[in-house]
């Protein structure tokens, strides 16, 4: 696949060669516009992943019209604002004719990271998800009977206005149910505003969500609305929500009683109109007996209760899902693969899965790419040190335990990093991701082969 497109619109010369020198250092392809009707002759000769402007635009244009002639020309294309304007009527609007964000300049580095990586890596669209239809709501690839009864009660659910709170194991899909959920409301037309409650720091979450007025800490040069306020009308989901600090979890407490949110530093709360949805991978019930989970709270989210079996607990999900990764990849890498064989596929039933549907389609991305003919065999599969007991994890330091494999399987470890490399023109992100390893362990692995050649 190709590094994602970008193109960023900015009238000012040296904030947008600044940016662009940024984005392009962490190896995404970026081009550049100075005002709205430049970018709109480039979108209509170039497709973009992500647009990145300021909300006001040269010549009176603002980010709503914007929004509006991007889809009309690209229904796949997302639009970033960065503004100098902090005005939380923009920002509301902003969300709710589409954009993924709004941000006040000047912003973190790492929240730019965060929020390209969300969205232009990890988050399904129309354009490359299985699991998106022709009219952009979701759809679940299913035979397993329990996902399909969990989908029929979501439907019914969908309808009201009570908290969901989704259980599972990573990589089962527990965002997808709540896209699900949110497309089956009468908030579908509202924004869908996740927030990954387990990637940003206590600090910038309680920002993040709530909201800060200017001056109410170092840093806060100006008024940002929350998560809270750009989700009005629509779903907010708080994705691994057992992460939150305590004392957040206080605070959001009090919006789901009183649907009003207090902005860090604001005299007065604010009015919203709200659906929570809430996700989680742990036990919640051994969270809340160890103190790190407020019962009260659980009891406001868990209105609707859902858990979500994990892929080993219904393998006749297992061959429609690949079937389905390797259409996705198939075009996104501008390959032919039609199938895989009954070897396989049994193959992959046979194995424990512990990352779920999200293990799976690595598995099928990097078989896709590696196949050297129409059919994946078990043998493109790549799985000689395949270890599904580790994980990228944050907190896990150790490196995978096929750093301590001999003989002809490191030779087969070797031979799948470089021709990933070589599959992804050197992109280190990308590769990782297909190798289903963290970029830190890729580097370390690359480094121990360079040691290798300078001994030999």
């Amino acid at each position: 696949m190709n590094n994602p497109k970008i193109l960023i619109i900015e009238k000012n010369i040296r904030e947008r060669t600044l940016f662009s020198s940024l984005l392009e250092n962490w190896g995404y392809y970026v081009t550049t516009s100075h005002d709205g009707e430049d970018a709109l002759a480039k979108i209509h000769s170039e497709e973009f992943n992500l647009v990145i402007s300021d909300f006001m635009l040269p010549g009176g244009s603002n980010g709503v019209d914007l929004i509006q002639s991007i889809h009309s020309v690209s229904d796949n294309t997302r639009i970033l604002f960065i503004s100098l304007e902090s005005s939380v009527k923009n920002a509301v609007d902003a969300m709710k004719a589409g954009a993924i964000d709004y941000l006040v300049k000047p912003v973190d580095e790492a929240q730019i990271q965060y929020i390209l990586e969300k969205n232009l890596h990890d988050q399904p669209t129309e354009n490359n998800s299985p699991y998106r239809k022709q009219n952009g709501k979701v759809t679940i690839v299913t035979k397993n009977k329990t996902i399909m009864h969990l989908l029929d009660l979501s439907k019914q659910v969908a309808k009201s206005t009570a908290s969901v709170f989704i259980q599972g194991e990573s990589g089962t899909g527990k965002e997808l149910f709540a896209h699900f959920i949110h497309d089956c409301s009468n908030r579908e037309k509202g924004p869908f505003v996740a927030v990954n409650c387990a990637a940003l720091p206590e600090s910038l979450l309680e920002s993040e969500l709530f909201g800060h007025e200017k001056g109410s800490f170092t840093g806060a040069v100006s008024q940002k609305p929350g998560k809270f306020e750009l989700a009005d009308k629509g779903t907010i989901l708080l994705d691994e929500i057992t992460e939150m600090q305590l004392h957040l979890q206080s605070k959001l407490l009090r919006i789901i009683q009183e649907h009003e949110v207090d902005r860090v530093g604001g005299l007065k709360p604010v009015k919203i109109d709200v659906r929570v949805i809430a996700t989680s991978n742990r036990n919640i019930t051994q969270s809340i007996k160890e103190g790190k989970f407020r019962e009260d709270l659980y009891f406001r989210l868990n209105t609707i209760p859902l858990t979500i079996p994990p892929l080993r607990k219904r393998p006749e999900d297992i061959e429609p899902l690949a079937l389905f990764f390797i259409n996705k990849y198939n075009r996104v890498d501008g390959r032919n693969v039609k199938t895989l064989t009954k070897s396989a596929l049994n193959t992959l039933k046979n194995l424990p899965l512990n990352g779920n549907v999200r293990e799976l389609e690595n598995i099928i991305q990097r078989a896709v790419l590696l196949s050297d003919n129409e059919t994946i065999q078990e043998k493109d599969l790549f799985l000689e040190n395949h270890d599904p007991t580790f994980p990228d994890n944050p907190g896990n330091t150790e490196e995978p335990a096929a750093s301590m494999i001999a003989g002809p399987l490191k030779d087969v470890e070797k031979k799948m990093i470089f021709q990933t490399l070589d599959q992804t023109k050197g992109n280190r992100t990308h590769a990782a991701k297909i190798l289903g390893i963290s970029v830190r362990t890729l580097r370390n692995k690359l480094n121990e082969y360079r040691e290798i050649m300078e001994v030999l």
